[in-house]
């Protein structure tokens, strides 16, 4: 067993005793594993352990990896979980299974319009600046719920769910438990947040899926 294998169970444990302490129901939360960085070869463990859920950070480096890992191996589900620039809309469409950086109206006009004229529709995410930091991704929080409504009113795109990145150097739970206060508002079901330094407090906060990298792959 590689070390990435040991890992990746060591986090499945700690996700299933997490769903348990905050009685939630036992595999509710969905495990990404982040595999951004990492070449084919390093993922092709965690595929053979039964891992089939893999976030990536950046389209150009996914279509040099992912294509010939998906001939090799069945139900892979791919999200982008890096900021998507508007010239990289059509590759996004035709390879993620799950956008989650939806951060404003150009990247939405331009999803809509691929998504039509390619016939295939990615689960889609609005990421959330919970921290307003100026040099990350996402969409003010004060904003989020009016976003949420013109993706869907003006643009014709189905919201899944709400995505956040907590600052590194704050405590995450209130972040957390904006983002669940913002689903809320907006009727969405789905949060993906959490990842490998503070996914337990992500289950505990609601969380339907956590984003866990370096936790499973090692540092990069």
């Amino acid at each position: 067993m590689t070390d990435a294998v040991q890992q990746l169970e060591a986090v499945r444990a700690k996700i299933a005793r997490s769903e348990q302490m905050a009685d939630r129901i036992a595999g509710s939360v969905q495990l990404v594993a982040v595999s951004k960085t990492f070449d084919a070869e390093a993922v092709v463990p965690v595929l053979e352990a039964g891992q089939r859920v893999f976030g990536e950070n950046r389209v150009q480096e996914a279509q040099g990896k992912w294509p010939a890992l998906r001939q090799r191996y069945s139900g892979i589900e791919l999200h982008l979980i890096g900021p998507l620039q508007s010239n990289k809309a059509k590759e996004a469409v035709a390879l993620f299974d799950v956008i989650e950086t939806v951060d404003r109206e150009k990247i939405a006009a331009e999803l809509a319009r691929e998504m039509k004229a390619q016939g295939r529709a990615p689960r889609l995410y609005v990421q959330v600046n919970t921290g307003l930091e100026e040099q990350k991704a996402g969409i003010d929080p004060r904003e989020a719920t009016a976003f949420v409504e013109r993706c869907r009113d003006v643009h014709g795109l189905k919201i899944e769910g709400l995505m956040c990145i907590p600052p590194v150097d704050e405590n995450p739970g209130p972040h957390f438990a904006l983002l669940a206060k913002i689903a809320r508002e907006a009727g969405l079901q789905k949060l993906s947040m959490g990842m490998s330094g503070d996914y337990e407090t992500a289950v505990a906060f609601g969380a339907t899926s956590v984003r866990v990298g370096s936790a499973i792959f090692g540092s990069r």
